[in-house]
């Protein structure tokens, strides 16, 4: 692996401190987060003791306040290395969080922010439905205006950390008449009227709770609507170039983890009396796959940098979130068919991983959405060459 550039010497030792936390605190216990299908809160709560959670959040909210992604693409990258893909830490701080942080008053911010640094209060945001996926204006869960309050019926499906979460940001129609009318609402657990259904069985990050959210009569008042209620679409549109940076992220890393510990088995198992890492294949897959991460590390690591100053745009963060996660998906199958028989057997952490990654081609937007945002910013929009006519 070449150098990387972006990194300067107090990231380094960052980088240290967070790779013995997750050895010791976290990578000794993956094995039964994934037989029982759940991370335990405890696991949150020791990376809220580290202050490894909401590294962005004010210090008046006792968060670091420190702006700096790298800082955040470290501690994904070592969960990557020595946790477990389905720890949704980054979830709970970088991506829902920051609505709170952008969107919420001074009260809400209060209320829920400390709780959520230290890993007492665990996160989730709702907007997948059994109908609605990528395209959210196909959403059909409503919230009625009642005065005082609002009342959430509705359904969510596919929701990441839908069974620990103590509030869940639920994004939900404000107005039946337009579809990009909808708000953003906290719904507390405890909530009546607000119930979960079981852990959804997945084929990879078996750590991960995944959950069917469903909202009956849900009385949400006035003090837990983020920000304006007709501008959620907005508001959940502002987050998605960061978001998807975190997957690129997150997907060059696991890439990197499956080509580090395949080389190694390569250079020990034999074949035909020789390592089975001297055959020309093996010598060609391995130059091709070395070739092709530096290269993407080499962009993604130059979004970090776009990112903290403030001009990553939609287009380039969703091309680095489809190159990314395809290149996760080649990588880690050229790796299993480079352990053999081996590679199929669950014992292998490979196999573990070919399973895992096959989500990042789907989650927070497929790669055939990337394509569509990449390829209408570059003035391939049906509607705007229909108009030219």
């Amino acid at each position: 692996m070449m150098r990387r550039t972006i990194f300067e010497s107090e990231h380094d030792i960052f980088r240290e401190s967070v790779r013995r936390f997750f050895q010791k605190e976290i990578e000794p216990y993956t094995e039964s987060w994934r037989r029982e299908k759940i991370v335990p809160r405890e696991a949150f709560r020791k990376m809220g003791d580290q202050g490894l959670l909401l590294l962005w959040a004010p210090e008046q909210y006792g968060g670091a306040g420190v702006e700096d992604f790298r800082y955040e693409q470290i501690i994904y990258e070592e969960n990557y290395r020595h946790g477990d893909p389905g720890f949704y830490n980054t979830l709970h701080s970088r991506v829902v969080a920051p609505y709170i942080g952008r969107f919420g008053n001074d009260e809400q911010k209060e209320r829920f922010l400390p709780g959520a640094i230290s890993g007492e209060k665990i996160l989730a945001v709702a907007m997948t439905e059994p109908g609605a996926g990528s395209d959210l204006a196909g959403m059909k869960a409503r919230a009625e205006d009642r005065g005082d309050h609002w009342v959430l019926n509705g359904a969510k499906t596919y929701i990441s950390n839908g069974i620990l979460a103590d509030v869940v940001v639920v994004a939900a129609r404000t107005n039946p008449e337009n579809p990009y009318s909808m708000g953003l609402f906290l719904v507390e657990a405890g909530m009546s009227g607000f119930h979960r259904g079981n852990k959804l069985l997945k084929m990879g990050l078996d750590a991960q709770d995944t959950a069917e959210l469903f909202f009956d009569d849900v009385r949400i008042p006035k003090e837990n609507v983020l920000g304006d209620p007709t501008r959620g679409f907005q508001m959940l549109g502002e987050g998605l170039a960061e978001e998807r940076l975190i997957c690129a992220v997150g997907s060059i890393a696991h890439a990197q983890v499956a080509f580090d510990i395949t080389l190694e088995f390569v250079k020990e198992r034999n074949a035909f009396g020789q390592p089975v890492g001297t055959f020309q294949n093996s010598r060609f897959k391995f130059a091709e796959m070395r070739a092709q991460l530096d290269a993407l590390q080499s962009h993604i690591d130059q979004c970090v940098l776009e990112l903290n100053a403030g001009r990553l745009t939609q287009e380039v963060a969703s091309a680095a979130k489809m190159l990314a996660s395809e290149l996760e998906g080649s990588v880690i199958d050229d790796c299993l068919q480079l352990h053999g028989g081996a590679g199929f057997m669950e014992e292998y952490r490979i196999s573990r991983m070919y399973r895992d990654a096959r989500v990042s081609r789907i989650f927070a937007g497929t790669s055939e959405i990337m394509k569509e945002i990449v390829g209408r910013s570059l003035g391939l929009d049906d509607r705007k060459l229909k108009n030219r006519k």
